[in-house]
């Protein structure tokens, strides 16, 4: 079904269009990354709805729905920011179940849901088929970290200030605005160790101002 054109809609249509000529063919993987807050997942269901628009069969998954179990997330304490960046996902798991068969095409089965974050266990086992021709678009924190930065054939960071997405968090979770308060030190300390240790900015393939959810614009690293 044709969308409505907005410049939302534009933008992404325009990602799907660069995606589809780099990689027309065969199971392509995309991430949107950005800090929590950004709007990865909003971003990554319209860049699905593109692809659909197009005729392309495309899945959605998300890393949140990969957490590892409370006890060993919060194992270096609550307000650990090297336990965020180190200890959230299942990045085995994440692999195992949705990455690998996701990519093997033909009849395997893959999972878009691994783990139960709110009853902390591990989720119902719900294989899911699809086409040789498909996109996975997965969205979330810190996607372009070592242990997943060569399962993408493309990536997209969300560039948001940190106010404006603590304000949505706020808006949406109820968490303190502020984004030095206690309660945000292990989410703001953990993306810093993220922009220190693998500047995700560097590594995306396109970098997409979302400060404005219905008007985001493309930005174009200045190499000169």
């Amino acid at each position: 079904m044709k969308l409505v054109t907005t410049p939302r809609i534009e933008l992404l249509r325009q990602l799907r269009d660069q995606f589809q000529r780099d990689y027309p063919r065969g199971r392509t993987l995309i991430a949107v990354d950005g800090v929590s807050g950004s709007g990865t997942a909003a971003f990554a269901d319209g860049l699905a709805e593109v692809f659909d628009e197009a005729g392309r069969a495309v899945f959605r998954a998300s890393i949140d729905d990969f957490h590892r179990p409370r006890e060993e997330r919060y194992a270096r304490g609550r307000d650990s920011a090297e336990g965020y960046w180190l200890d959230s996902f299942d990045y085995s798991l994440f692999r195992r179940v949705l990455v690998e068969p996701f990519r093997l095409a033909g009849s395997a089965g893959f999972q878009l849901v691994g783990f139960d974050e709110q009853r902390d266990v591990g989720a119902p086992l719900r294989w899911t088929t699809g086409p040789q021709d498909a996109v996975l678009i997965v969205d979330g924190v810190f996607l372009n970290r070592p242990e997943l930065r060569g399962l993408w054939h493309a990536s997209v960071w969300l560039d948001v200030p940190v106010v404006t997405a603590y304000e949505r968090l706020h808006e949406r979770l109820g968490v303190d605005a502020d984004p030095m308060a206690p309660s945000n030190v292990r989410y703001v300390g953990g993306q810093a160790l993220y922009r220190k240790d693998d500047d995700p900015t560097a590594r995306a393939t396109a970098l997409v101002d979302n400060t404005d959810e219905r008007h985001p614009r493309r930005i174009f690293a200045d190499f000169c």
